[in-house]
């Protein structure tokens, strides 16, 4: 009998006595993660090893089996190669039958595939389901009533603070997860954890306003990555827009948009002419915010480049820890933006320093005569000692003349 393989496996064919390359719905049991699992270890080595991660093993819907077991008969691969969306335990799932890696020997063999979890309760955390069969016997009576509700039709609102759905060794439910409230045309990536790609735009008069559209016009495009949600103090199944000062972790590329974001520090004193300010810049521009920021080129070189100027800004200082440092510049002012004071060039100012104590010692030697060896009119009897405490710390000085050198700074 042929076997309906293909885009044709979405269209069942009257007569065809093998259905089993028709779309059917399943409730995911297990995915193999790894190698070590000891649920999934045997299956590991059998289905292929390393090719075998993120395939799972299903439980029929419309015929479930009460013990089922790990074989070829209920597992499935990914269908899309790059793109790894891994259901939990008890999400559900379509599963279609397709060809495999041996199709040039025989075009009706097949394998299962399964497409991403299904949008049970509509939410981007988990779409798992209480199993009837394997699971647990019984739920709390909250959460019967959290699911007969969504059954309904509304969205699922979690009150007791946990779940009882088994979904996987490490996954726990956290009920503030919320989903990203769209607007017209936006795409929007979502994982599990608040953790969200927005591709948008500038959307002026919205219902409900974001902090991005202030200025522009509809359409102008945005791109915001962004890494955990900020709390807020509506119920947890109502869904949020992103606040680039109270996420934990964002990147903002922007075109047209001027972004509301308080900087930790915003002084330009050192500026003749400061730059726009942060919340009133409103080209294009890539704003990274969060808690700590680290740029590490483990091999090579980290390269800052500006068309006009380049500001480093801290509450508290700027520390610079390097084995040298290099400033080649026409003009350098150090203490303030007004300074006028021009820095002595050391060797310069030292060797004529040190020819100037050399005549003063020689001077000095000439004063220090004894008084009987002067003309019958002599100088001031006290100037010999005054000399000679003058020419000792000449000598001094001459003595450690290299010690007034800096040896970690030189100017030109």
């Amino acid at each position: 009998m042929k076997q309906v393989t293909g885009l044709n496996s979405l269209n069942p064919t009257k007569g065809v006595e093998n259905k089993v390359a028709n779309i059917t719905s399943a409730r995911v049991m297990k995915a193999i993660l790894n190698d070590i699992n000891p649920e999934t270890a045997e299956a590991f080595k059998k289905f292929g090893e390393w090719s075998s991660i993120g395939c799972i093993f299903f439980n029929s819907l419309d015929n479930p089996n009460p013990n089922v077991t790990f074989d070829s008969n209920n597992f499935a691969r990914p269908l899309f190669p790059n793109l790894s969306a891994i259901p939990l335990e008890n999400e559900i799932v379509y599963i279609l039958s397709l060809p495999n890696s041996n199709i040039q020997a025989n075009v009706n063999e097949v394998t299962y595939y399964y497409f991403q979890s299904i949008n049970i309760w509509g939410s981007t955390h988990h779409n798992a389901i209480p199993d009837p069969i394997n699971g647990k016997p019984t739920n709390p009576e909250s959460q019967q009533q959290d699911y007969q509700e969504t059954e309904a039709g509304n969205v699922r609102r979690v009150t007791d603070g946990s779940t009882e759905i088994e979904l996987g060794d490490t996954f726990e439910e956290k009920l503030e997860v919320r989903n990203m409230l769209p607007y017209e045309g936006d795409y929007i990536y979502q994982g599990r954890w608040g953790n969200t790609i927005r591709l948008g735009s500038t959307v002026t008069d919205a219902s409900i306003p974001n902090t991005w559209s202030s200025t522009g016009d509809n359409g102008d495009p945005i791109m915001i990555l962004k890494n955990g949600q900020h709390d807020e103090d509506t119920d947890p199944w109502v869904p949020q827009v992103e606040d680039i000062n109270t996420d934990l972790s964002s990147i903002y590329l922007t075109s047209t948009q001027a972004l509301p974001i308080d900087v930790a520090s915003k002084s330009y004193n050192s500026y003749f002419s400061a730059p726009v300010s942060t919340k009133e810049f409103d080209s294009e521009q890539v704003v990274i915010n969060s808690g700590r920021i680290l740029f590490n080129a483990k091999d090579d070189n980290i390269l800052l480049s500006s068309f006009d100027t380049i500001n480093l800004n801290s509450l508290n200082s700027l520390n610079i820890d390097t084995p040298k440092t290099i400033i080649q510049s026409k003009e350098i002012y150090l203490g303030d933006k007004y300074a006028t004071e021009p820095v002595i060039l050391g060797d310069t100012f030292l060797a004529d320093f040190k020819d100037l104590l050399g005549k003063i010692n020689n001077l000095t030697t000439a004063l220090m005569i004894p008084m009987s060896l002067y003309p019958p009119v002599s100088p001031n009897a006290g100037l010999p000692i005054t000399a000679a405490s003058l020419k000792g710390q000449v000598g001094r000085m001459i003595a450690k003349i290299s010690k007034y050198k800096s040896k970690v700074s030189k100017s030109k």
